[in-house]
């Protein structure tokens, strides 16, 4: 071997080696991410569980609560002094509606309930949420491995579905059904679990159908479970269910056959058991039908045909979804029929409202958490913060629950484990970071700013919330007249050492003037809501980027006014006793009375630090500038703070610096939506990070080829092979 070969071998093995330390490196850079990763997961699973431990103890606060008004009907199954009433009857009240079986097999229960004064039922209530939340996580499906994958293949392993242990269980203990269920001392959560665990927990087709047999002798709508093992197939344990749930029926028409009587045959089933089947609790087809003003033949024949069609399209759904590895959301569907066509589904038997949740809409990332988040929301607030109080609406805030539990049985889309979109959506255009404009301001890059439009559902429904809770804290935040007396007075003294005290000018230049009066007036009560709604729905439409951007910060602007709300508590000038203000809005005020300050029941008037009417008109007016493209459109923007201010100091509803607090709020909710995300424009370079489509992300990188110098045949095969990969 001659020396130029043996320094061509030595220059050979050069790049081998550090290729190999290159390797080790990158091995022990990956593991120490790994270890990261891991440390910030437990981080994050240790907190996820510390909520639950806090919900957990703010819902024992139940018992907190007298006992003539906490768990009010755990006396249904007994008598006076604990004793089962088999001389009696257990309908001999309005308060029972469940089953004969039910009150055979929750008689020592309540028993041990009562003598334990409710902790004992409460921390076994709480023990029940705490099973279904992990059985329910268990049970999610998981990514598809392959064309071979079955149903069990879908499901999560033990450690993945950790994580989604405590989210579950908090949602159930924040839902309506279990809220209500803990105050009342309801069993509804039993069985739903016990649902869970025969489809789920347990293997083969005896156990599985027992307790779906035990489930349905509880509720008899439960029944449709057996139903759904029959269409998917398991033909033992559907014919195992019905026998456990006749043996158990049995077994109470033995023991108590009068009450047996009147729930089977009297009542058809229990309809009619319980409070107004046509009131705002009963949440199933016919208590919808007994709203709508039907009764009679009429609405009995109409509920029979409407439950019979949800039956067939949700059964039928449900065992497609179980045929595709989604057994969770099948059993989920299955509920929700079983919620829709019982007599009576009261609020603390929905849970499989929540349940349905685990279903995936939508092709877009972006649309994907649409229907989680309406179904929590659903679930765990009432009806009237998720719509406003208008006639037009009532049928749809009456009926919330029904129509998210109809939904989910019969309408929604659920994508099949198959479509392309399970487990790689379209993904969200996000801009590309962009620097601060000052190098002083601390920006924190972790939000990415979003360039595609929201989705208006959601969109409408957050806002809803938002505005809901906005006035719920404002309405909370008073500390009585006497304080926000002497903070009026504060903020007069300072005005008048300001020499900006012309409130009381203002106001008696208006009132004697008709037609300016008028017109405040009217503009103080009417352009608060109409100018930032139209704003942000002009953004929506033509530009979702800078929505995004707008919408946040008129956000954060109002929960710094909240805060202001909260803490400085202030009588506006129309409160003021003795310093001669006129209400020229809602009219003069009788100081004598000690409530005169309670107009409404749907504002705090003593909220006037700091002045959202303006604070808002300022952020439309900087909005407007920022974004119009014509120089008219900015200055006619300009003069809506202007009459705003104009508004509120001649109408004697706010004092001058409420407004300097407005601007305040206004600039803070600018600086923190920069300090989120960046600047609202986009410098040159910052290119917006487009989603790749699936072929992109999908077609594997070419691998480049050496040629060798003059050499004919190797041309021609580098040619093939950069033609196979292209």
């Amino acid at each position: 071997m001659g020396w130029f070969q043996k320094r061509a071998r030595i220059e050979g093995r050069v790049p081998e080696r550090r290729e190999g330390r290159r390797s080790v490196a990158n091995a022990e850079q990956s593991v120490r991410g790994d270890v990261a990763a891991g440390a910030r997961t437990g981080a994050a699973r240790a907190l996820l569980w510390l909520i639950v431990a806090a919900l957990a103890v703010r819902q024992m606060a139940v018992l907190r609560q007298p006992s003539g008004e906490r768990l009010t009907d755990l006396e249904t199954w007994t008598g006076e002094n604990g004793v089962l009433r088999v001389t009696g009857s257990l309908y001999g009240s309005d308060r029972f509606t469940g089953t004969p079986f039910a009150g055979l097999v929750l008689e020592p229960l309540t028993r041990m309930a009562e003598q334990g004064l409710g902790v004992v039922w409460t921390f076994g209530t709480l023990l029940l949420v705490a099973a279904l939340g992990i059985v329910a996580a268990r049970a999610l499906p998981g990514p598809v491995s392959g064309p071979a994958s079955g149903p069990a293949s879908g499901s999560l392993s033990r450690r993945a579905a950790l994580p989604a242990a405590p989210v579950a269980i908090s949602l159930l203990m924040l839902s309506l059904p279990v809220r209500t269920a803990l105050h009342l001392g309801q069993t509804s959560i039993l069985p739903v679990l016990l649902v869970l665990l025969g489809c789920f927990a347990l293997r083969g087709e005896r156990a599985p159908g027992i307790l779906i047999g035990l489930a349905a002798a509880l509720q008899p709508t439960m029944l449709l479970f057996v139903v759904l093992l029959r269409l998917t197939g398991r033909r033992r344990a559907a014919l195992t269910g019905g026998a456990a749930f006749a043996g158990c029926t049995a077994s109470a028409w033995a023991v108590v056959p009068g009450d047996s009587w009147t729930y089977w045959i009297h009542h058809v089933a229990g309809t009619g058991l319980g409070g107004n089947a046509g009131g705002l609790a009963n949440q199933s087809l016919h208590g919808a039908l007994l709203r709508a003003g039907l009764a009679g033949p009429l609405e009995i024949a109409l509920f029979v045909v409407l439950a019979a069609a949800v039956c067939f399209l949700g059964l039928r759904r449900a065992a497609r979804y179980a045929a595709d590895g989604q057994l969770l959301l099948a059993v989920a569907v299955t509920g929700c029929v079983a919620v829709a066509v019982s007599p009576t589904a009261w609020q603390y038997q929905l849970l499989w409202v929540l349940i349905a949740a685990v279903g995936r809409v939508g092709k877009r990332a972006s649309d994907r958490p649409v229907w989680p988040v309406v179904v929590v929301l659903v679930i765990t607030l009432p009806g009237t913060m998720l719509l406003p109080n208008m006639a037009v609406l009532f049928p749809v805030r009456d009926n919330v629950l029904l129509i998210a539990a109809l939904a989910a049985a019969c309408a929604v889309p659920f994508l099949p484990r198959t479509s392309e979109y399970w487990q790689h959506p379209i993904p969200t255009d996000h801009a590309a970071p962009v620097p601060a404009r000052w190098s002083r301001v601390p920006m924190l890059p972790f939000r990415r700013r979003v360039l595609s439009r929201p989705n208006l559902l959601l969109e409408l429904l957050l806002i809803r919330v938002v505005y809901s809770a906005y006035a719920h804290v404002r309405l909370a935040a008073t500390a009585g007249r006497a304080t926000a007396e002497q903070h009026g007075r504060q903020i007069h003294a300072i005005e008048q050492w300001l020499h900006i005290d012309i409130e009381h000018w203002a106001n008696h230049a208006v009132v004697n003037v008709g037609g300016l009066r008028g017109f405040f007036d009217h503009y103080y009560t009417t352009f608060h809501f109409v100018v930032p709604l139209t704003i942000l729905g002009v953004l929506y439409v033509r530009r979702p980027a800078d929505y995004r951007w707008a919408r946040s910060t008129i956000g954060f602007a109002t929960l710094f006014a909240l805060v202001g709300f909260w803490l400085y508590p202030l009588a506006p000038p129309r409160l003021m006793p003795g310093l001669g203000f006129i209400d020229t809005v809602h009219g003069v005020q009788d100081f004598a009375k000690p409530d005169y300050g309670s107009l409404t029941a749907m504002t705090n008037q003593y909220a006037a630090m700091p002045s959202l009417h303006f604070g808002w008109s300022l952020w439309c007016g900087v909005v407007v500038v920022v974004l119009a493209p014509k120089t008219w459109m900015k200055a006619l923007a300009l003069l809506h703070p202007l009459f705003t201010v104009s508004a509120i100091v001649a109408t004697a509803n706010h004092w001058v610096l409420d407004a300097v607090g407005g601007a305040a709020v206004v600039v803070l909710g600018f600086g923190l939506a920069y300090v989120l995300a960046g600047p609202r424009a986009l410098r040159p370079g910052a290119v917006p990070a487009a989603a790749k489509p699936r072929d992109d992300l999908e077609r594997p990188v070419p691998v480049p080829v050496p040629r060798s110098t003059g050499d004919a045949t190797g041309d021609a095969a580098d040619d093939v092979v950069g033609s196979k990969q292209r």
